[in-house]
């Protein structure tokens, strides 16, 4: 039985569940409420104004920054856990993954201002397979060492992930909800991206070239 047929003998019922409490999760903005709780500050309206640990630990300094980066972790991976726990099916446990992140990219509460969803998503996908998790930090710190830049090698390690699903015998479907998630963190990126290309074109046009050696 493909996927196909799998979905039109779903029970709706628990996908509904799934989905609605992985989204409700989501929306639990870690940094959001511990700057409110400690600072009194809207974090929406600081800094890059993303509700997540780099802007959090802005104003709280590295306890907020590793708090908030726990949180949103946590949420991702109980997400997944909670849709195992209840069905044991694998592929609402991968709605519930992309619930989760969409909760965070746009928490209804906070009129769909989030996150970037890098943290909750590994989290989940930790939960989901750890196999395709841990090719996130080898990735990044495959093109972080050369480059000393944390932004291009975590979206190029991100990217690659359905790859790795695929490389790892996951279905069609797994593969293309990966990739749907995939496409979600490059568009909650894209202005750090477009930021992160014109600094480096700059750069590269700044550099002075090398003089020919005269013959």
């Amino acid at each position: 039985m493909d996927w196909i047929q799998q979905l039109q003998f779903a029970n709706w019922h628990r996908v509904t569940g799934c989905v609605l409490e992985a989204y409700l999760l989501g929306c639990f903005a870690t940094g959001y409420y511990l700057v409110r709780a400690r600072a009194g500050l809207d974090l929406r309206k600081i800094e890059s104004g993303s509700i997540g640990a780099r802007n959090a630990g802005r104003v709280l300094g590295k306890t907020g920054f590793a708090m908030t980066l726990l949180g949103d972790f946590g949420k991702g991976a109980l997400a997944v856990w909670i849709a195992w726990k209840w069905t044991g099916d694998n592929h609402l446990a991968l709605l519930s993954l992309l619930a989760v992140v969409v909760g965070h990219l746009w928490p209804v509460q906070l009129r769909f201002h989030g996150g970037k969803g890098v943290a909750t998503s590994l989290g989940a996908l930790l939960v989901f397979d750890y196999r395709i998790a841990l090719v996130f930090p080898v990735l990044f710190l495959a093109g972080f060492v050369p480059m000393r830049r944390s932004l291009l090698p975590a979206m190029f390690a991100f990217a690659c992930l359905p790859m790795a699903a695929w490389f790892f015998n996951w279905d069609n479907f797994t593969v293309a909800l990966l990739a749907l998630l995939v496409a979600m963190i490059l568009f909650a990126h894209r202005r750090n991206l477009a930021e992160e290309f014109t600094a480096l074109a700059a750069r590269r046009a700044t550099t002075p070239k090398p003089e020919q050696p005269k013959l």
